[in-house]
């Protein structure tokens, strides 16, 4: 059969939704319409994509599965048609990615200076995405923290980040100089452990509010400073490397140049920092 990207988007909506009425107004279409195109969709397909109640809709095990790749091939295309249409107008656009709480301004500015034609989009990745948007297209090059699938990607060392600990300030520990892991034994730990965060706000909220703990590079602690949280060196802790990565496919022209000036503006900024002192108000939320 051949894949409808229409219907593909409906169920998307649908999906991220659950709820026909709300993914019928985002889409801008009548609900009816709606329900009809997926009724057709999951008979095309030979299995049903929802379960439905009188209260809720869920994904069934293929729901979820079609999701995973739906979610893929969308991005994609929408991305080869804004390429297209970029191609068209005689447009040369770079898309940097980055992880929370790194920087890549000085690397944007010191290629812009040599490529003034050049748009540059940045691409703030959220924590769970990693290497995704190097692989589907929306973002040329990453500046990214490990781990990450690094396959088929061009990787380069730019640095290393220290781990701290983010605590609520009521926590027995907050008044430490600094900790070690032994330290930690028993803490319940964020995205560690048991529970699971979709996005760093909902992971300092649930730390100020007492319901677990969480280690995070030093960065991230510099660009979430808040009065109910202090960060604490962990001493003991290993290192999280931070490079720049870009697919080995798409490592040529513009995509090349940037990570060439790139590395050397973050590794000359990244040696500048080695070996300052980490003022003790910066623990402190």
């Amino acid at each position: 059969m051949d894949l409808d990207l229409r219907k593909l988007r409906y169920f998307v909506a649908v999906a991220e939704h659950r709820h026909f009425g709300r993914a019928a107004q985002a889409l801008f279409i009548a609900q009816p319409v709606l329900s009809r195109q997926i009724r057709a969709f999951e008979q095309e397909l030979g299995c049903p994509l929802f379960t439905r109640t009188t209260r809720s809709i869920e994904l069934t095990p293929a729901g979820k599965q079609l999701y995973d790749e739906a979610s893929r091939i969308t991005t994609v295309v929408d991305v080869a048609l804004r390429r297209v249409h970029e191609a068209q107008q005689g447009e040369q656009r770079l898309v940097v990615a980055f992880s929370p709480g790194l920087h890549v301004s000085d690397a944007i500015r010191a290629f812009a200076v040599s490529h003034p034609k050049v748009v540059i989009d940045v691409f703030p990745l959220r924590w769970w995405e990693r290497d995704a948007p190097l692989r589907d297209g929306r973002a040329h090059l990453g500046y990214l923290r490990r781990p990450f699938d690094d396959s088929g990607l061009r990787t380069v060392p730019i640095g290393h980040e220290t781990k701290v600990a983010c605590l609520p300030v009521t926590h027995p520990l907050a008044g430490r100089g600094a900790l070690t892991s032994a330290d930690l034994d028993g803490e319940p730990l964020l995205d560690g452990g048991t529970r699971r965060t979709s996005s760093l706000e909902e992971k300092f909220e649930l730390i100020a509010s007492g319901q677990g703990i969480a280690l995070v590079p030093i960065s991230i602690a510099g660009s979430y400073s808040r009065p109910d949280l202090v960060y604490l060196t962990v001493t003991d802790a290993p290192p999280v490397e931070t490079c720049l990565a870009v697919p080995e496919i798409n490592c040529t022209g513009l995509a090349q140049d940037f990570l060439t000036i790139a590395t050397a503006t973050l590794r000359r900024h990244t040696n500048g920092s080695e070996g300052k002192e980490e003022p003790e108000a910066a623990n402190q939320g």
